[in-house]
């Protein structure tokens, strides 16, 4: 079903820099371990872009956005025509991410992976093979077809940035229902219950919670996704879009050994489809934050992940990665930047 591609193993992290990373951590005048997270991620920075001097300065952001027809059965506190507009705020530099990474140096690049948007919009790269998936609450969403498409579409934009040579990517996505896909998608990987996953998405109060978890069940049951179902019968059934085109970023990334920074929970079900359909990925995900969306904490415990921070934030668009992006950049700077006992003169622990 899916361009041969997405199967190719990716890269291991480099073992040579890794160890050399380890060395380097026992030699710093601090006490061993004393820097924690800061320590371990330096060391999985360096194995990952096997560098003796990881860094984490060029960094661009990519946003995916997408349509929901799902988003008619009353599953957001937003309407549907919110997407497009939002698109013109990420443009014009009004939104969380746009300030975020205008603030940290970052460029950001939009993608139209799948919105209503009738038109190109000025600073927004137009990509996608529909306006806005259908209901899956009543049909199959995408066709085998558009899947492919929007994985391709993931695949481009990792090509657009691998041109300015990135140490690592940040993804993100924006689009009115897609929590209600997300959690679709991970609650037929991971076999679970939507009333466990589903959280408040946009706003939703407990009643719409508990409309948007039966909707979910509901569409489930029609597709036949009850049990652990195989990640290329979900993508069609209650994909979006813009989630589809974030698995074939992380894909595509992690084949060109660039890491990426895996943002909240609509980009954690990404990747856990991503895993699904190449294991190899996963070496190359470093998880910036828990959450507040109700299902991420389950789904990090499934991706055995840990992430950096935990802000109670679930704005998605990129802004938890974006934040978590400063202890990324310390990290290496301590790593590199820190003198070792020989250079400063230091006397290092007993033996």
């Amino acid at each position: 079903m899916y361009p041969d591609w997405i199967s190719l193993d990716c890269a291991r992290p480099s073992p040579t820099h890794r160890d050399a990373a380890l060395a380097r951590q026992e030699q710093l005048t601090k006490p061993l371990g004393a820097l924690g997270r800061l320590e371990t991620v330096a060391v999985e920075l360096a194995a990952l872009q096997a560098t003796e001097t990881p860094g984490a300065d060029r960094v661009p952001v990519v946003l995916f956005a997408g349509d929901h027809g799902v988003a008619a059965q009353g599953v957001s506190a937003y309407p549907p025509e919110v997407t497009v507009q939002m698109l013109r705020n990420f443009a014009s530099g009004g939104a969380a991410i746009s300030v975020l990474a205008r603030t940290l140096g970052l460029p950001l690049e939009v993608v139209d992976a799948g919105t209503l948007a009738a038109e190109t919009i000025p600073g927004v790269i137009a990509d996608k093979p529909r306006n806005g998936t259908r209901d899956f609450s009543r049909e199959t969403a995408l066709t085998a077809a558009e899947v492919v498409f929007a994985l391709e579409t993931g695949r481009r934009a990792i090509a657009r940035q691998a041109e300015h040579r990135p140490q690592l990517v940040i993804l993100g996505e924006m689009g009115i229902g897609n929590t209600t896909s997300a959690a679709a998608i991970a609650a037929a990987l991971l076999s679970c219950p939507p009333s466990e996953i589903v959280g408040s998405g946009t706003g939703l109060d407990g009643e719409g919670r508990a409309r948007k978890a039966r909707v979910i069940a509901d569409a489930l049951a029609l597709h036949g996704l009850t049990g652990s179902a195989p990640v290329e019968t979900v993508l069609p059934a209650v994909g979006g879009l813009e989630i589809i085109a974030m698995t074939g970023a992380i894909i595509a990334a992690a084949q060109a050994r660039l890491p990426i920074l895996i943002d909240g929970f609509i980009v954690s079900v990404a990747a856990l489809a991503a895993i699904r359909l190449n294991p190899s990925c996963r070496p190359w995900l470093i998880f910036s934050h828990r959450s507040a969306e109700r299902g991420h904490g389950l789904l990090l415990d499934a991706l055995g992940a840990r992430p950096l921070i935990d802000l109670d934030l679930r704005l998605g668009e990129a802004s938890g990665a974006a934040t978590a992006l400063p202890i990324l950049r310390l990290a290496c700077a301590l790593h590199n930047g820190m003198a070792t006992f020989a250079e400063a003169a230091v006397s290092n622990r007993d033996a």
